[in-house]
């Protein structure tokens, strides 16, 4: 079959993966501590931030990804351990350490995550003695993966989970992952926090090369703050229990599939992630057409959604399509403003621009549209046929409220 199947399954289901997730005492009561681990090394991919402020987590996992094969992670919430100095080094190595030795396996094969508030000394103790009493617990429990997905959370307000099952070579494979993100959501290579697992096949190389223009396409068209994390992490997993012959390239029977697959659950999760952002009313989807470059429509895509005016007329339910075009016109795309045209809406679209001028659409009726909680906004170019989609959210006061105590 061509195109994946959307379930109600998750990482749990994968073949040969165990998880769990656990309170061990960083957070007052929610749980803090996910592991993940598979029961054979695994082809891995992953991406990190290109912020120069990194965690310690990210410094250890980065060297470990280079190695592309992996069989754990393990991560925890609540506490970012960035900008933690020589304290934040060792416990990042004394995670590490831990989850390599009760599970018996090298410790290069484990990476390890950390999502929370930057600067605080990281409580070594609790999360090293959490590993240790809750490798015991490591489940394919249906239950196991929302546990994994709650233990991830910082300020979300709901887990993200998404899976999709498709065939190759006459075996059924499962894709699913979790992810967290609510705020500083604007990734650049990586994001917030996402893993995934999935029982394929496959050559490590295709595998780094597809997860890559995969976190491209989704991870990097998402925005809710305009802010890139310290901490941004996406890591996919294929440890090959479902016994299909080795996919070592895009031309051979069962890529498709995958690729169809990979990309369908990286763009599930990070969608989850915008609609759950910190203070949002409104999910926006942002389409630029017919565009000179697929490069030149995300880069479009990504300022306009990063736009503080843009997203402020969102929020207000004002038709301002200037700012829609000014912000577009900053880009660094080469494009003829007097061939642009300008749609809003949701269901029904409504065209309130065109050649970079006024229409005489009646922006009432514009207005009373953007009252969806769900609204989109397609620019097109008319200058070539490439097109990209990105997605953001809307800013409002509870963003600036929430985010001007975050710490106290």
């Amino acid at each position: 079959m061509r195109n994946a199947e959307t379930l109600k399954e998750s990482i749990s289901d994968v073949r040969g993966i165990l998880c769990w997730g656990a309170h061990v005492g960083i957070k007052a009561k929610r749980r803090d501590l996910a592991l993940i681990y598979s029961e054979v090394p695994c082809a891995i991919s992953a991406v990190f931030t290109r912020n120069l402020v990194v965690a310690e987590p990210v410094k250890i996992s980065r060297e470990h990804a280079r190695g592309g094969r992996a069989q754990a992670v393990v991560i925890n919430a609540g506490n970012a351990n960035a900008c933690t100095g020589e304290q934040g080094r060792h416990a990042a190595e004394a995670m590490v350490t831990t989850m390599a030795e009760v599970l018996g396996i090298p410790r290069e094969l484990v990476l390890v995550a950390s999502t929370g508030v930057i600067g605080q000394r990281f409580p070594t103790d609790k999360v090293v003695a959490g590993i240790r009493r809750n490798i015991g617990k490591l489940s394919e429990m249906r239950t196991a993966s929302s546990f994994v997905a709650n233990a991830i959370l910082t300020t979300d307000t709901f887990p993200k989970e998404a899976a999709k099952r498709f065939e190759v070579d006459g075996k059924s494979v499962l894709l699913a992952g979790v992810a967290k993100g609510s705020g500083m959501i604007h990734p650049d290579m990586g994001t917030m926090l996402a893993f995934m697992c999935c029982d394929v096949a496959i050559d490590r190389k295709l595998l780094d090369q597809t997860f890559r223009e995969a976190v491209d396409a989704s991870f990097n068209m998402i925005t809710v703050d305009g802010d890139t994390s310290t901490n941004d992490m996406a890591l996919v997993m294929c440890n090959g229990l479902a016994g299909n012959r080795l996919i070592t390239g895009p031309d051979q029977e069962g890529y498709a599939e995958f690729r169809d697959a990979l990309f369908g659950v990286c763009t599930d999760l990070a969608k989850t992630i915008v609609s759950d952002g910190e203070g949002a009313t409104k999910f926006v989807e942002y389409r630029v057409i017919n565009a000179p470059s697929v490069e030149a429509a995300r880069r479009i895509v990504r300022v306009v959604s990063d736009s503080s005016l843009v997203k402020t007329a969102l929020y207000g339910r004002d038709p301002n399509w200037g700012r829609v075009l000014a912000a577009a016109g900053r880009a660094g795309v080469e494009f003829d403003p007097d061939t642009v045209e300008l749609s809003i809406g949701s269901e029904k679209m409504y065209q309130v621009a065109r050649r970079s001028r006024p229409t005489s659409q009646d922006l009432e009726v514009v207005r009373e549209a953007m009252t969806d909680t769900q609204l989109r906004l397609v620019l097109n170019l008319n200058c070539g046929d490439a097109e990209a989609t990105g997605w953001g959210s809307d800013l409002s006061e509870d963003y600036v409220q929430f985010n001007s105590h975050y710490t106290t």
